[in-house]
């Protein structure tokens, strides 16, 4: 195994269209304040290798946009979509509260014992989102990284840098619009090891 360190930054998808809501899988793309939350996130004097996207529109156009301005490869990755949320979808968190306050209280509390009805499980969701972060860190090792995503997915990728137990991993961090983390991975015949190095609002800085 070659000694590698590895650098990605992972940052939030803007406000999308619509506002504040359980959006999950609805593909709502970015507001104009959303694009300009994005924009201002990042600087140019941010250097990435490489960018992997959720292929989901209040991610990837702002993903493509970067991309094709800096001429830095783009990824798409399915595994990046944010959880389905099931029949809560659309509606805000008061609407959800005030028509199914309970199972929304059992899920944050506990979201492998409960799911969204209709909704993806969470260890189906962890599963996937980790497939595609212990993918990436392997491909993309010695580089450094933007990764265009959701909170969900922000939360996740945490949780297993961490070691964040499943069952408190979606009420561990806070990941509002555009917010950006740092994580760096060295590699070494000792193993893999990685680390949060930042996360909130992360400019321009280098590890």
């Amino acid at each position: 195994m070659a000694d590698s360190t590895s650098v990605f930054d992972l940052i939030r998808h803007g406000e999308p269209e619509g506002g504040p809501m359980y959006r999950g899988s609805k593909d709502d793309p970015l507001s104009e304040a959303g694009w300009q939350q994005m924009r201002s996130a990042v600087t140019e004097s941010d250097r990435w290798d490489a960018i992997v996207t959720s292929p989901m529109l209040r991610c990837v156009r702002f993903a493509q946009e970067l991309a094709d301005n800096r001429g830095i490869p783009l990824h798409k990755d399915e595994r990046l979509r944010e959880i389905n949320f099931g029949e809560w979808e659309g509606r805000t968190a008061d609407e959800v509260m005030a028509n199914d306050g309970e199972r929304l209280s059992q899920f944050w509390a506990n979201p492998v014992a409960y799911t969204p009805p209709g909704g993806e499980t969470a260890k189906d969701f962890n599963r996937r989102v980790s497939e595609s972060w212990h993918h990436w860190r392997e491909e993309l090792a010695g580089q450094k990284v933007l990764i265009v995503c959701h909170g969900g997915v922000i939360r996740m990728v945490i949780a297993d840098v961490m070691n964040i137990p499943l069952e408190h991993s979606f009420s561990s961090v806070a990941t509002p619009y555009a917010c950006r983390s740092r994580i760096q991975v060295d590699t070494s015949a000792h193993g893999v090891f990685q680390s949060l190095v930042a996360h909130g609002s992360l400019k321009a800085s280098t590890p």
